[in-house]
């Protein structure tokens, strides 16, 4: 137990002081991928080696099929450079990268791929997950996944829990290692784990909500599944929408992000494509 709470001083202390009032955001198009991708669910933009790291499903959601593999594209010109470059995995979601180690969440495990070999190192399963969606690397080097379906958060490196968080949940998806703390997008809201793992709703976001990537000071980007995306202040518990792309059909799952560009990358799941926007903040 008190290692669990000592984890979460980790992101507690620290924590930003008073940040500006968000400004108003905008996002251009910059390019789009071709449509060979099948189901891209999620983009880790990886700043050490200039690479874009996108999950492809490739048949059912939530299927155990073995047909689920990850791609790497440019992340200057949207070309795919490897369509299946590490294969075997089922339906894969959220990543997070610790030094030469890509983690990727996958309905009952995390799969750790050997970025260097460009191959699957081993399987972390966690007992009862059928849902993971999303994974966080904090700087520590400690590993979350979230599990929608269960309705938990759990610690993966470096020991695995039962259950790290599940009071109060009611469909985890998002997650993200932040200067604020750890949060959590659950419940059509952004949530601020708190000391004693109880969440803190400290911005709205709508129905879906994916993806979480931090700007600056409690600034954010919140993309949600069926097709907006919103630029989200923690502090003062706003949420300005920049995109929609709902009457395009076009879902907009979970984000990449290079901080030092501005560059946000969106996958469109069902579009089967990955679409590069430059953030513009007035």
């Amino acid at each position: 137990m008190k290692m669990k709470y000592a984890i979460l001083s980790l992101f507690l202390a620290g924590a930003p002081g008073v940040a500006a009032l968000a400004q108003k955001a905008t996002l251009t198009k910059l390019w789009s991928t071709d449509t060979t991708l099948k189901v891209p669910e999620s983009v880790y933009f990886d700043g050490k080696r200039n690479v874009l790291y996108v999950t492809n499903i490739d048949g059912e959601p939530w299927g155990a099929d073995g047909q689920g593999f990850v791609s790497k594209v440019s992340p200057k010109t949207g070309k795919i450079e490897q369509l299946r470059w590490v294969e075997g995995l089922n339906a894969p979601k959220g990543m997070g990268v610790h030094k030469n180690r890509l983690y990727v969440a996958d309905l009952d495990a995390v799969v750790v791929i050997d970025i260097d070999k460009g191959a699957i190192e081993k399987r972390i399963p966690i007992a009862g997950a059928t849902g993971l969606n999303d994974v966080t690397v904090a700087p520590n080097g400690y590993v979350f996944v979230t599990d929608s379906k269960q309705k938990t958060v759990h610690l993966v490196v470096p020991t695995i829990s039962d259950a790290y968080i599940s009071k109060g949940l009611k469909g985890p998806n998002g997650i993200l290692a932040s200067p604020a703390g750890l949060l959590v997008l659950d419940d059509n809201s952004v949530n601020l784990v708190q000391a004693d793992k109880s969440l803190k709703k400290v911005a709205p976001a709508s129905s879906g909500a994916d993806g979480i990537e931090h700007v600056k000071g409690d600034e954010y980007i919140v993309s949600c599944w069926k097709g907006d995306v919103y630029y989200v202040n923690i502090k003062d518990n706003t949420a300005d929408k920049i995109l929609d792309t709902q009457a395009e059909k076009l879902q907009t799952a979970d984000i990449g992000y290079d901080a030092r560009k501005k560059i946000v990358y969106i996958p469109t799941f069902f579009g089967n494509h990955v679409t590069a926007y430059q953030l513009t903040i007035n």
